[in-house]
């Protein structure tokens, strides 16, 4: 009975969501996009005990966390892994945990921290002592290092397409900034994402942030958010000394990470910023000298979409930023592709991150298709598509970052520009924090 009422639910469901995300499209005169393209349900067709919608992650300098889930309660959370193909010489046993919301129970998932691993090497492994063999690659140990960058992925055709452009090419670490599966609360969407993405959140680390979409909160019944964002989506924030798994850092060849939470506490009494400063404070850019934060909804944003949603965020956290000399901040929430120059408290600073927007991986709303008018002098690139970036960083000092819109069934190079890292210019850190930063153009614009 509960079975076939899930079944009723979802396809009620899809049907609301296909009808709306027809809904949402507009046509934008200045560019000729090809269609709206439909959601994907990915069913599980295996055995109870097979392990599904694996994915790893990164933990620490040389481990790495497999996660993935089963319908079998009792399946073993172990995982044998080795260099050669069939050929496993090592086993680790993590945990597990489960979750219930309303009427839905989840399987079991299953956490398993595994090494110390090698750098740059591919490893076999198996997850729970029976199934499919899988593979993935561990970062280098030295640079260069390519990230790809998605934000609001979720479940559509579009997404397929996506992928598929990320893995025409190899890369080392991908990033998600927030809006993975957009189950909304539906929670058969989370294991269909799960199942979607594992062809390459296998092969991998998947490093991610959480979203609006990932809140699920539900006036008095469920009033705490991300019950099913925690439980499946583990990031190493212990590791960081972070006590939430919404907000965390790692370090991975020459770049610190630092990924934020929207939707969580933010303001100068918060966790979440006391966590930020002595996060900042433990870098040593001669040994790390790139840093890169990733958060959901951007403090700089040029389209009419979500306006004004990251002020808040953005007048608490930009100055931490700022006197720490991150060198590039990624967003996502506005479904389209943005480039920003370096700014700081909204003027042109050549000391201040670069912003980036790049919530266009393959949502079901829809593109953001209109920008405010005129264009703000900040803002150097920006196009309503789906695509993808990469951030390749070639060494201590540069790094290439390019942006590829999906142009139908093909991967089009739009954007690209090469970064100096902060780290390395001695005019920024010899400004004194007790002054205030030199003046550049004003924009009353943005």
């Amino acid at each position: 009975m509960e079975k076939s009422l899930h079944a009723l639910i979802t396809s009620v469901f899809f049907f609301f969501l296909q009808f709306t995300s027809q809904c949402y499209a507009s046509k934008d005169e200045s560019y000729s996009r090809p269609p709206a393209r439909n959601l994907i349900f990915t069913a599980h067709h295996g055995l109870e005990s097979e392990a599904q919608q694996v994915h790893v992650s990164l933990v620490g300098r040389d481990h790495m966390r497999v996660t993935w889930i089963t319908d079998d309660k009792h399946a073993p959370s172990t995982v044998e892994y080795g260099k050669q193909p069939g050929t496993y010489n090592a086993m680790a046993t993590g945990d597990h945990t489960s979750y219930r919301y309303f009427f839905y129970s989840s399987g079991k998932i299953h956490h398993v921290k595994i090494g110390p691993l090698e750098p740059g090497t591919t490893y076999y492994y198996r997850c729970g002592g029976s199934g499919p063999e899988l593979s993935f690659k561990t970062p280098p140990a030295t640079l260069p290092l390519e990230f790809v960058v998605i934000g609001d992925l979720g479940q559509t055709e579009w997404t397929n397409s996506t992928l598929a452009h990320v893995n025409s090419r190899d890369y080392d670490v991908l990033l998600l900034p927030g809006d993975l599966s957009y189950a909304d609360t539906h929670q058969p969407l989370w294991d269909s994402f799960g199942r979607l993405v594992e062809k390459y959140a296998s092969q991998r680390p998947w490093m991610v942030t959480e979203g609006n979409h990932e809140t699920e909160i539900f006036p008095i019944i469920q009033p705490h958010g991300f019950k099913a964002y925690n439980a499946r989506w583990l990031m190493p924030y212990e590791e960081s000394n972070s006590s939430s798994n919404l907000y965390y850092s790692f370090n991975v060849v020459g770049t610190h990470v630092i990924m934020l939470g929207s939707y969580t506490d933010f303001d100068e009494h918060s966790q979440q910023y006391k966590w930020l400063e002595a996060d900042l404070g433990s870098i040593d850019r001669k040994k790390t000298p790139w840093v890169i934060v990733l958060l959901h909804a951007p403090w700089y944003n040029t389209n009419n979409a979500h306006q004004g949603e990251g002020e808040s965020m953005r007048k608490a956290m930009e100055e931490l930023l700022y006197k720490a000399r991150v060198d590039v901040v990624f967003a996502g929430h506005v479904h389209a592709y943005e480039r920003f120059a370096r700014i700081y408290d909204n003027k042109l600073d050549p000391c201040g991150p670069m912003y980036i927007t790049v919530g266009d991986g393959g949502n079901r709303e829809g593109l953001a298709l209109t920008f405010k008018n005129p264009a703000s002098p900040l803002s150097l690139y920006r196009e309503a598509s789906f695509g993808h970036g990469r951030l390749r960083i070639m060494d201590e000092t540069r790094a290439h970052w390019l942006w590829q819109r999906n142009n139908d069934s093909n991967s089009f190079s739009a954007d690209e520009v090469w970064l100096d890292s902060l780290s390395t210019s001695t005019a920024c850190w010899a400004i004194d924090d007790e002054k205030e930063p030199p003046k550049f153009i004003d924009n009353d614009e943005l």
